[in-house]
């Protein structure tokens, strides 16, 4: 298989293209706000869309999908003779471990990171979110490892973040210098980025930001037993390894986690139903692999029910896929093309501007102090756009909005959250956003803009309220969830007042 991946029709592929159709349906009913699919069957994209504004040359931010590839980083090191999966942990940190090493902590091996079966009773991640510290590796160390490993399996996304100091610290070099000849290169991957911890680590258990379609690519590698356009790159060995379920995950405690979480877990891949696997990310970004139908799925989204799309791909997509060709169903494929085509998430109409907005255009709001360091606010309007800009100790920054329409643009303003590791990454915290932006009146007074981050799953919604010569403004992200302690307070408030004009 070629760096070009063949385009083909769904049923030339046998998958009906009714049951594509049936899950766009249902998807849309259930309102999962999915933002990019890419279909591919014996080898073949079928079907792709993005729902607008989304685009095919957008990056995504994986979030832990990323776990997967570090996986395959390992892999490769092991075929190399870099290391072994029963190689002592501590062994590669003789200068972070603690004062004391417990037994537990010094009975853990590379394969026990790898099956999230540390012997942790609570996500090491959690270590990390102090912005002081500097040295993850020896933070994650410092954590009671309560259990003997290899007895008990915990989601621990600091676990994956020391399989990617291992690959660095044996090979030379970062995850993502180390897998790009290896992986990416061959599978025609470009433009990769990964976040890097404060000592120059790729953060191994997210952080890794691809395309829609590189997501597919890497889905194929593995259906394929490891091969590439003829050419072996992991051994069958790792492929059998590392997608079989090493450790379950469905014991006490867990009985409440959806179904396709208690199926078994592999070297950072989830088994599924059906006797498919998958790499998975935060807020649904998915690579389903399904061996047996010879397909896989990648699906971009931001969903807070990860199983409900995953019920839909068993429910709509896999009885489609028959086991021969099918006869051509061409009324059927003419609509699947369009509504692939012209697949959008919901946009309010273009609105007429109110008497208010031509009084404000060009005013500026001095803002009342602030933790986010904004210092004054100003709006300008035309028929069909909005321009909000923002001064702070940086200096002017500036979003454009369409009325009725998306507008692109690239900024970092100190109210934006494009992503949840933006918490915990300085680094983050200074990148340029792809923004895509609309504004709508809600009413004569409330000016509503949503900032929508191209290259993750999030957006911002901006509520500004005018009375007489005030202004209140509140920053909501999409991830804000009032039930979790670490998402609710996912927003901003700032009070302005008109500056007096002459």
């Amino acid at each position: 298989m070629s760096a070009i991946i063949q385009r083909s029709e769904p049923e030339a592929q046998g998958v009906q293209s009714e049951g594509i159709l049936a899950f766009l349906d249902a998807v849309e009913a259930e309102h999962l706000n999915l933002h990019s699919l890419m279909l591919v069957r014996h080898g073949h994209v079928i079907a792709e869309g993005w729902w607008r504004p989304y685009a095919p040359e957008c990056r995504r931010y994986l979030y832990s999908l990323s776990k997967s590839f570090t996986s395959t980083a390992v892999g490769f090191a092991v075929a190399e003779g870099l290391l072994r999966v029963e190689d002592r942990v501590i062994s590669f940190f003789p200068d972070d471990l603690p004062p004391v090493v417990s037994e537990n902590l010094a009975a853990m091996r590379v394969v026990h990171l790898l099956t999230m079966s540390t012997g942790h009773t609570v996500d090491t991640l959690m270590a990390l979110l102090d912005p002081g510290v500097e040295n993850w590796a020896r933070a994650i160390l410092s954590v009671p490892v309560e259990l003997p490993p290899g007895t008990h399996f915990l989601y621990n996304s600091g676990a994956s973040y020391l399989l990617s100091a291992i690959v660095q610290k044996v090979s030379g070099q970062t995850v993502l210098d180390y897998l790009t000849p290896r992986l990416f290169e061959p599978l025609g991957i470009v433009d990769a980025t990964w976040d890097v911890c404060p000592r120059g680590i790729n953060t191994g258990g997210w952080g890794l930001s691809l395309k829609t379609e590189d997501i597919a690519r890497f889905g194929l590698l593995y259906v394929r037993g490891g091969v590439w356009d003829g050419q072996r790159l992991l051994s069958p060995e790792w492929v059998q390894a590392a997608t079989s379920a090493q450790v379950r995950n469905d014991g006490p405690g867990r009985e409440n986690e959806p179904v396709d979480w208690r199926q078994g877990y592999g070297y950072q891949f989830w088994r599924c139903q059906h006797g498919a696997y998958r790499a998975d990310g935060a807020f649904g970004q998915f690579c389903v692999v399904v061996p047996d139908q010879d397909a896989v799925i990648a699906i971009t989204s931001e969903t807070g029910n990860m199983q409900a799309v995953l019920e839909l791909v068993w429910g709509h997509l896999l009885p489609a896929m028959k086991p021969a060709p099918l006869p051509p169903q061409r009324a059927a494929q003419e609509r699947l093309r369009d509504r692939l085509s012209s697949l959008a998430l919901p946009l309010p109409p273009a609105r007429p501007l109110p008497p208010r907005a031509q009084d404000l255009s060009g005013r500026r709001f001095r803002v009342e102090p602030n933790q986010s360091g904004v210092r004054s606010v100003a709006f300008s309007f035309g028929d069909d756009s909005c321009a909000f800009h923002l001064r702070d100790g940086r200096g002017e920054h500036r979003i454009a909005c369409g009325n009725g329409a998306w507008v692109r643009n690239e900024a970092m303003l100190p109210i934006m959250r494009p992503s949840l590791m933006h918490l915990i990454s300085s680094a983050r915290r200074e990148a340029v956003a792809q923004v895509a932006a609309h504004s709508t009146w809600e009413d004569p007074q409330t000016l509503v803009m949503t900032w929508r981050y191209l290259e993750t799953p999030h957006a911002d919604t901006v509520t500004c309220r005018f009375a007489g010569a005030a202004v209140e403004i509140e920053v909501a992200s999409s991830m804000a969830d009032p039930n979790n302690p670490f998402l609710a307070g996912l927003r901003t408030s700032l009070s302005g007042t008109l500056e007096q004009e002459g």
